[in-house]
């Protein structure tokens, strides 16, 4: 499974914190790997710049080996408890989508 990791101008993309966010995302769904041919990881700092609560988000992108893509956000306090939150998300999405198709065959 190929992971790409963007961020957006509020967040230092730094090598380091692509390793990071790649091995949680590995980790949440290396059962799944077979499947995933590329995911595609987006991660943000909206709340940059502004007064109150501070979130980041991350949206992840994930492509099943011949269907649509699946995309699923989450925000928490920390890019890792985003990262987390999404990754989460994503597996119980693409363990669905996986249960389906294989009940359709």
């Amino acid at each position: 499974m190929h992971i790409e990791v963007s961020t957006d101008n509020n967040i230092d993309g730094s090598e380091a914190l692509a390793t990071v966010i790649k091995g949680l995302v590995q980790q949440e769904l290396a059962h799944l790997d077979e499947h995933i041919s590329r995911i595609e990881v987006h991660l943000s700092d909206p709340s940059t710049g502004t007064t109150g609560h501070e979130e980041k988000h991350c949206m992840l992108e994930a492509r099943l080996k011949g269907q649509q893509p699946t995309v699923v956000k989450h925000a928490d306090l920390t890019l890792e408890q985003a990262t987390k939150g999404a990754a989460s998300k994503m597996k119980s999405s693409l363990e669905r989508t996986l249960g389906k198709l294989s009940d359709r065959h």
